[in-house]
């Protein structure tokens, strides 16, 4: 199992990016995928999931209302569409699943909003 996650950058207060995260290894129809973030001098926290099936998205509650999760199953690919983005949104973004028991990891995405 891999997962690569891509779509970073840099972009200005109140921008948006688009993160994707692309999946290998398993389908991903059968599999929640969650998004995560370390922002330097942090611990790494939770911040949205798509759950297997036909299921709305959670979300951590700053990035509520700004952030959409979404997936595309035939292309096993989870998006993050993140709009109005924020300074306090800069951090590393991660993309994770557990299968079968263990936690998979993709490499990180940098995302830095500043003006």
């Amino acid at each position: 199992v891999q997962l690569q996650a891509s779509g970073g950058g840099l972009v200005q207060p109140g921008g948006s990016l688009r993160l994707s995260c692309t999946v290998t290894g398993l389908a991903l129809e059968d599999y929640s995928i969650g998004w995560f973030r370390q922002a330097p001098g942090k611990e790494r926290e939770f911040v949205s999931r798509s759950p297997s099936g036909d299921f709305e998205g959670y979300y951590r509650d700053p990035v509520k209302g700004r952030f959409t999760i979404s997936r595309d199953n035939a292309k096993n690919t989870v998006y993050l569409q993140m709009n109005r983005l924020k300074p306090e949104d800069t951090a590393v973004y991660y993309c994770a699943t557990d299968c079968n028991g263990s936690d998979y990891w993709g490499q990180g995405t940098q995302v830095t909003v500043s003006s």
